[in-house]
């Protein structure tokens, strides 16, 4: 696909300086810019290599005045980062414009779809399955009975999304995700054998949710585990039954969560952090990476460490942590000439 810099301009709102006629077809770094590729400059620390790009457009800011000659035509616009992103977006939409169900896949009789829907090859719909309006669903996908898609969903190739799941508009869900497998419930006997307990609940995602690929969602016990809106989930999370996590919230790759917990709005966590069951996560907290959550946390705070501790009395303490081998050796001597004092 080629698009010129008056049409780039025109989906960004932005102004041509230079040849409006000329078309590009790839993306690039600033700094491996191409001739036919389209790149952006937003940080300074990169202005010097504006003047040295083959790429043959570059976004820029509206502020952006060139000190020296520029062989790259500018397209300027409000803020380049966002236009950018942007553009990507669009990019993507067109990129992802399949329609269309392929062969071999299996449709069963009672599944619906809107318009715009596009199947690929050996994936499975089951019985009673919902689908909204221009809903992309690559191939090798499993979508059981009773499952609900909201309009402009993807789902990537291998995905697994379980019966009776719900999952909202706009959301998009990553090759091998797994949404709605049994939660871990089993009971012990007399015998320390275990019992499985039945998982009857479900798993809904609300709009706008992305779930990355090898990512694990399970099924409530009864109920449901529930995303809301705008959720963000890195690669390879697992999230256990019964879980809900608050709107725009983002959690970073290898993140466990245990059962029945609940996690509020707008907080962010980083990767490989261990939060246990049944526990509450206020709003806007902060949990930074490979820290261990063992209690309920209030609105706004920041943690580190495991067991987790505020974040700031963290960093004091990791302080006297790291000179502890010479804290010991002082205490030593004391000791030592003390014990030689009484002598």
């Amino acid at each position: 696909m080629k698009f010129t810099a008056t049409q780039i301009a025109g989906i960004l709102e932005g102004e041509v300086e230079g040849n409006p006629q000329i078309a590009v077809h790839k993306l690039s770094k600033i700094e491996e810019g191409e001739k036919g590729s389209l790149t952006f400059l937003a940080n300074p620390k990169y202005t010097h290599y504006i003047y040295s790009t083959k790429a043959s457009i570059t976004i820029v800011n509206k502020d952006f005045i060139p000190e020296q000659n520029l062989t790259t035509t500018l397209i300027k616009v409000e803020d380049a980062y966002k236009s950018f992103s942007k553009l990507l977006e669009y990019y993507n939409q067109v990129k992802n414009n399949k329609v269309g169900i392929e062969s071999p896949s299996f449709v069963s009789e009672s599944a619906t779809y809107g318009e715009g829907f596009y199947l690929g090859a050996f994936s499975y719909l089951g019985e009673n399955v919902r689908i909204g309006k221009h809903v992309k669903i690559y191939p090798n996908v499993y979508i059981g009975d009773n499952v609900t898609l909201g309009d402009n969903v993807l789902v990537f190739a291998g995905a697994k999304i379980y019966s009776e799941s719900i999952i909202g508009n706009s959301c998009v869900i990553h090759s091998g995700a797994i949404i709605g497998a049994d939660g871990f419930g089993f009971t012990p006997n007399e015998n320390g054998e275990y019992s499985k307990v039945p998982q009857t609940g479900n798993v809904i995602l609300e709009d706008h949710v992305d779930v990355g690929a090898g990512t694990t969602i399970d099924r409530a016990t009864l109920g449901s585990t529930i995303l809301r809106k705008g959720v963000k989930l890195d690669n390879q999370i697992q999230i256990a039954h019964n879980v809900e996590i608050g709107e725009h919230t983002a959690i970073a790759a290898q993140t466990g969560i245990a059962g029945s917990t609940k996690i509020g709005k707008h907080c962010l966590i980083g990767g490989q952090v261990g939060i246990v069951g049944h526990i509450t996560i206020g709003d806007r907290v902060k949990i930074q990476a490979q820290s261990g959550i063992g209690r309920n946390v209030k609105d706004d705070e920041v943690l580190q460490g495991s067991p987790a501790l505020n974040y700031g009395d963290f960093n004091k303490s990791y302080v006297h942590f790291k000179n502890l081998p010479k804290l010991v050796n002082k205490i030593t001597k004391v000791e030592k000439k003390i014990d030689g004092g009484e002598d």
